[in-house]
């Protein structure tokens, strides 16, 4: 299968900087057709960035947690390149703060930009490529990359809006592997670590640059990885580690529990656990580039 993009149709959110423009510019560098979304005038660099080395672009402004803007992103695909065949989430924000001190506006905010937006592009954009796989009888070659984060995994103190909003995020982008899987769509998400203005003070140095996240994002975005759906992948530096669902730690059984058999079941087995280790993968916290 080909690994080039000649000829397909990517919509990008959050394009103008840092890892949506690294994401976006890779794409149209494979051959590419892009549309950039952003806040008003804040995708024009990107844009003459791909226009300066012959890509074609065009600019779908507009705040991803609105209906509209969706709708507008998905019109410019097909009235402007004719089609849609890749979809890359990525536009988000954070408001962090403590969870006894974080505002309704803060928590809705993070959790309207991160999990509404992709929700709200990959659902035009799978009801488009349904009618399309219904019409044509035969399946669509289409790809959606969501951004989720290891926050869904590590609960961080001052990210509860960031980390309940990316964990949505990931069973979203199972939820749509499976749905759409009839129509030909596959749908993976990253966990990327990167350094832009969203983490900045944070991330920092060389093997952070969003140039090492771009490359995965481009190869799942392509034909050589149509075999690949419903997958997590944590990337940074030149490290990309696939993710296992879940495990079964313990399981108990009893056709009638009371108190005192609860306490000596399930009570007893935590008796000589680490309280620190739930449910939250701290493992994957630790994951580090191989020294050379």
């Amino acid at each position: 299968m080909s690994i080039d993009l000649d000829g397909k149709r990517a919509i990008v959110t959050g394009a103008g900087a840092g890892l949506g423009r690294a994401e976006a510019v890779a794409l149209a560098r494979a051959g590419a057709r892009v549309v950039l979304n952003d806040l008003p005038g804040a995708a024009e660099e990107a844009a003459e960035e791909i226009r300066g080395f012959g890509g074609e672009v065009v600019i779908a402004a507009g705040d991803v947690g609105e209906r509209a803007t969706a709708d507008a992103m998905l019109a410019a695909a097909l009235d402007g390149f004719g089609g849609l065949d890749i979809v890359v989430n990525n536009a988000g924000i954070t408001r962090d703060k403590m969870l006894f001190n974080m505002s309704d506006e803060e928590f809705d905010l993070v959790v309207r930009i991160h999990l509404r937006g992709h929700f709200l592009l990959t659902r035009n954009a799978s009801a488009h490529w349904r009618s399309v796989a219904k019409s044509t009888g035969a399946p669509v070659d289409a790809a959606v990359v969501n951004t989720s984060s290891e926050a869904f995994l590590a609960g961080p103190p001052g990210q509860a809006n960031y980390g309940a909003a990316k964990a949505g995020i990931t069973a979203l982008t199972m939820s749509t592997a499976r749905s759409m899987a009839r129509s030909g769509v596959r749908a993976n998400a990253i966990c990327p670590r990167a350094a832009t203005a969203m983490t900045e003070g944070v991330l920092t140095g060389d093997s952070y640059g969003a140039e090492h996240v771009a490359p995965l994002v481009t190869y799942l975005a392509s034909p050589a990885a149509a075999g690949i759906t419903g997958q997590v992948f944590v990337v940074y530096g030149g490290m990309i580690a696939v993710l296992a669902p879940p495990t079964v730690a313990e399981r108990f059984d009893n056709a009638a529990w009371d108190m005192d058999s609860l306490d000596k079941q399930v009570g007893g087995w935590f008796a000589d656990r680490d309280p620190a280790a739930g449910f939250s993968a701290d493992s994957i916290m630790q994951l580090k580039l191989k020294e050379n």
